[in-house]
C-alpha cells in the first residue's frame, strides 16, 4: 500500500501544469523525425517555473517554531536553509493549504538558492524502437544520488484512473540511477528498450529527476515524498508524431 501511495504522488505537480498548461514545455522541444528516428531536445524545469509550490523542499518561516512550509513565489530569501518534512507528505500543488505548516525534519544541508540551481536540458531519439537519453545537469548537490523517472496520465484524467510512474530504462530501477560529481555536474546517458511513450490526444508523459537525501535508491519504489525523495526538476514529454 505505501509504494502504491508514493506511486500515485510522484508526479501530481507535472501532472497538475500538464491539465492547466498542456502546451508549457512542449512547444520548447521540437519533435522531428528522419529515416524513422524522432528527436526531441529537452528542458527541465522547477515547480516554481511553473508557477507552482515546490513539493519536497521546507523552509522554516519563523525560526524555533518548528513547522515548514512548501516553497512558493512569495519566497525570497535565497539564503533560507531548508528541511525535510517530519513526515511523508502527498504532493498537492493545487490545494493553497497544502503548503503548510507542515511539522519540522532534518535539515537538507542547502538553502534555498542552492536548491533553485539545478537545471538539465538534454535530448531524446527513438530509432527502430530503442530510445537514447542524454541530459547534462548542472546545479546539483554535490556528490548528492538521483534517479531519473518516466510517467504517463490518461487524459482527461480522472483520479480513479490512477498515475502510472516507472524508474527509466529497467523496471528494477538499476538505469535510473546517477551520482553527481563534487561540483554538482552530471550526464545522465541512457540506451533502452522500448522508447519512451510520448503524450499524445489521451496520454500526458513526463520525465523527472528525483533527489535522494538519504542517499539510498530503491529500485522500482521512488521513496518517501519531502523526507528522503525529493524532485527539484521534472518535464513534460511532446505529442508523439501523426497526431
Amino acid at each position: 500500500m505505501r509504494n502504491s501511495i508514493m506511486y500515485r504522488t510522484l508526479f501530481s505537480g507535472a501532472l497538475l501544469l500538464a491539465l492547466v498548461s498542456p502546451a508549457l514545455g512542449q512547444d520548447e522541444m521540437p519533435v522531428s523525425g528522419t529515416d524513422g528516428t524522432t528527436s526531441v531536445d529537452l528542458a527541465f524545469i522547477t515547480h516554481l517555473d511553473a508557477d507552482l509550490p515546490e513539493q519536497d523542499v521546507f523552509i522554516e518561516r519563523v525560526e524555533g517554531s518548528g513547522e515548514v512550509f512548501r516553497v512558493t513565489k512569495g519566497d525570497h530569501n535565497m539564503g533560507a536553509p531548508l528541511f525535510a518534512a517530519a513526515e511523508m507528505i502527498e504532493h498537492d500543488p493545487a490545494n493553497p493549504d497544502a503548503v503548510g505548516p507542515h511539522p519540522k525534519g532534518r535539515s537538507l544541508g542547502m538553502t534555498l538558492g542552492e536548491w533553485l540551481k539545478h537545471q538539465g536540458t538534454g535530448t531524446y531519439t527513438c530509432t527502430d524502437g530503442a530510445g537514447s537519453l542524454d541530459v547534462s545537469f548542472t546545479g546539483l548537490v554535490p556528490n548528492g544520488v538521483y534517479t531519473m523517472w518516466h510517467a504517463f496520465v490518461v487524459m482527461p484524467h480522472n483520479p480513479k484512473t490512477g498515475i502510472l510512474e516507472l524508474p527509466l530504462g529497467e523496471r528494477d530501477g538499476s538505469d535510473a540511477a546517477f551520482t553527481a560529481d563534487a561540483d554538482g555536474n552530471a550526464s545522465f546517458v541512457r540506451n533502452f528498450k522500448p522508447c519512451l511513450q510520448m503524450s499524445d490526444t489521451w496520454t500526458t508523459a513526463m520525465l523527472a529527476l528525483n533527489y535522494h537525501s538519504d542517499g539510498e535508491t530503491y529500485g522500482a519504489y521512488a521513496g518517501q515524498f519531502g523526507i528522503y525523495a525529493h524532485i527539484p526538476l521534472f518535464l513534460i514529454l511532446p505529442n508523439r508524431e501523426g497526431i
